[in-house]
């Protein structure tokens, strides 16, 4: 996978008013690259190297050089999904879709639905897009995090409506100037805090996973190929998680995250020190809320669980964790690192991340002067595996149904997609343990009883060994090594112990 840090937006004009003129979009286009220095930034390694950036002049993006790398309009002429499908794919995957040192960090791809009408159209008619052509932002995750997509879309939306250029307050702080004021911060506290957070912490020394490889030692890279499996949460469980959270006052990233350190506990037979990354939106000031920019930090979060505690006692510790972490989340991930004199390559919290997403409706919507605009989802499309072992959960509470999901990405170079299944299947298990009421679901009250508890054992592996013990399965040749293998599969999922 070439790009593994692209940001793609694809949007499909499901509604028509008066048309959306490709001119004039490209001019919205440009207009915003304008308004917003980083879509325009080059990013250079000098001779020491040390990564510099400057920002190109607004005036480049109108020569030809500009134009032929900024909007590019192509004809699909065959209907089919698939088909759309891999061209999306194809685009997303150019090797020269982004050019970081020239500041290339944005494209826009328009593609347009063939009509045999179309041979005959005026030129006035033929810079119209019509219903079922999609326009595909890509955008350099260096340059752009999630919090930027609602404010390009509202710039470009506004660029659009209007034909002219957007106000500019030369007053207000850039992106570059977020840089240097990052450098010259008083950070020392924040220094102490992220050293004392991993002091005698075994950093290098990564989670006990069920990989079904191992990634080669002379070939540590990931392919970005990903192993993926989804759970949407059921009504019972998604009101029980909301009241959980709400009684407890706790946020959904903070009760997800707690769920995610138990599973992990008992996946990895007991581990109790626990650490992993996970994402903070870093606009800790006022003036960063409007600003299109790469604030997004990935910190570690670590955790000493005891395994004598109640689920409602990981909770608590959890959410004091989380309210110190965000004091000092803007201490840069780079910055922890260099003071324990470490690099990216050799850290094993970087192989594993949780992110809690909740999705806003002014997110999704693109309007093009009374036109409206139907993101279309990429997530099945164009899943990357940017970790070996993420969790990631998505709130949407603006949908009727499926208000709540989480998925297992994971890196096909460890696990297969049959693994992560089971995977899935058994955090579900989890899920089901601390907020069902279903009658085949054994219950344990949590709030006072150890998370040892919590089992990992699907109903239907209790049931195999079951029908094993009593039932004498007439397709077992050898079943006195069948029993012991169903039997010491469970004791290692209840209680992280391997013989025999």
């Amino acid at each position: 996978m070439k790009n593994m840090y692209v940001i793609p937006l694809l949007y499909r004009i499901s509604s028509m008013k008066d048309g959306v003129s490709i001119t004039r979009l490209h001019h919205a286009f440009q207009t915003v690259i304008t308004k917003h220095k980083v879509l325009r930034t080059a990013l250079c390694i000098d001779s020491n190297g040390n990564i510099t950036q400057h920002c190109l002049d607004a005036n480049i993006i109108l020569d030809d050089h500009m134009k032929s790398h900024g909007l590019t309009v192509i004809t699909r002429h065959n209907d089919d999904h698939s088909h759309m499908t891999e061209m999306v794919k194809g685009i997303l995957n150019q090797s020269d879709l982004f050019d970081l040192s020239k500041g290339r960090v944005i494209r826009f791809h328009i593609l347009r639905h063939y009509h045999q009408s179309q041979d005959n159209l005026s030129c006035e008619n033929d810079d119209l897009l019509t219903v079922n052509d999609h326009i595909l932002i890509s955008i350099h995750h260096a340059m752009f995090d999630g919090a930027s997509t609602s404010i390009f879309l509202r710039d470009l939306s506004l660029a659009y409506q209007y034909d002219h250029s957007l106000f500019v307050n030369d007053n207000l702080l850039n992106y570059i100037d977020y840089s240097v004021y990052e450098h010259i911060m008083d950070m020392s506290l924040s220094r102490e805090f992220w050293h004392s957070q991993l002091e005698r912490y075994n950093i290098e020394c990564s989670l006990s996973l069920p990989v079904d490889r191992r990634r080669s030692s002379t070939n540590q890279q990931r392919s970005g190929l990903a192993s993926t499996a989804e759970i949407i949460f059921d009504d019972e469980i998604y009101a029980s998680f909301l009241h959980y959270a709400s009684s407890h006052h706790l946020t959904l990233f903070q009760l997800g995250l707690s769920i995610f350190y138990v599973f992990l506990f008992k996946l990895s037979h007991g581990e109790t020190d626990l650490c992993i990354s996970s994402i903070n939106a870093n606009r800790y000031r006022s003036e960063l809320v409007n600003m299109i920019g790469m604030f997004v930090s990935t910190l570690p979060y670590r955790v000493e669980l005891d395994p004598h505690w109640s689920f409602d006692e990981v909770v608590k510790h959890v959410r004091e964790k989380c309210l110190l972490v965000l004091e000092h989340s803007h201490y840069p991930l780079q910055h922890i690192l260099a003071d324990l004199h470490l690099t990216q390559s050799n850290v094993s919290f970087l192989e594993t991340m949780f992110d809690f997403i909740t999705i806003s409706q002014e997110v999704d919507d693109l309007c093009l002067n009374g036109v409206y605009l139907e993101q279309v989802s990429l997530t099945q499309l164009y899943e990357v595996a940017k970790f070996d072992f993420s969790l990631n959960f998505i709130y949407n509470p603006s949908l009727d149904d499926n208000q709540l999901c989480c998925s297992f990405v994971c890196s096909s170079n460890l696990f297969d997609k049959t693994t992560v299944a089971i995977i899935s299947q058994r955090f579900h298990h989890v899920l089901e343990q601390l907020f069902s009421m279903n009658s085949n679901i054994k219950q344990t009250d949590f709030n006072v009883s150890s998370i040892t508890k919590f089992s990992l054992i699907l109903p239907e592996e209790v049931y195999e060994m079951e029908e094993v013990v009593f039932c004498r399965q007439l397709n077992i040749m050898n079943e006195g090594m069948y029993i012991f293998n169903v039997f010491k599969k469970i004791v290692v999922l209840k209680h992280g112990e391997i013989f025999g």
